[in-house]
């Protein structure tokens, strides 16, 4: 039984910037606005089983060296989050090459928007850009994809349809 896809966390250099992009550009609805958290003082943070626990998860998480950083909840359409971050302490840096796809780990989300070019044009003139043109998997199929960046260089693949429609019939 495939599970269901919970949440993706992406790191910027400003979150609040962030959280207004991805629910003004991708259409994401925000459930928690941007607060602060840390290993020594998550007070401001929400939290239902109180701070000293949610310090220690913080410390198991990141580690002993983390100081601070701010986290915003949002939610796509069907359900799935995405979770933004800004580091303070350590402070985030935007990664020189954003590409390595070559490199084991996570390099893209993406996005399902039967109008990919309205999309993608939205994208590159909002602050990010657009990787690649809009590219089709075979003439006349409708399965479409374009690669872009959102404004912190997070790369962002656009589908024209779903996961499942795209691959179930290739």
């Amino acid at each position: 039984m495939a599970r269901q896809f919970n949440h993706v966390a992406v790191s910027v250099t400003d979150v609040a910037m962030a959280m207004r992009w991805y629910r003004d550009v991708m259409g994401m609805k925000v459930l928690m606005e941007p607060f602060e958290m840390s290993a020594e003082n998550p007070a401001s943070a929400p939290s239902e089983t109180g701070d000293s626990n949610l310090q220690s998860l913080v410390r198991a998480v990141f580690g002993a060296g983390i100081g601070k950083f701010l986290i915003c909840h949002m939610v796509s359409a069907n359900g799935a989050g995405i979770e933004l971050f800004q580091f303070i302490e350590p402070k985030a840096e935007r990664r020189k090459d954003n590409f390595e796809y070559w490199k084991t780990g996570f390099y893209h989300i993406a996005v399902t928007e039967p109008r990919i070019e309205e999309l993608a044009e939205r994208i590159a003139s909002t602050g990010g850009k657009m990787r690649t043109g809009v590219l089709e998997l075979a003439p006349r199929s409708g399965k479409k994809i374009c690669f872009c960046e959102d404004p912190f260089g997070n790369i962002i693949e656009i589908y024209s349809l779903s996961y499942e429609q795209f691959w179930s019939t290739a």
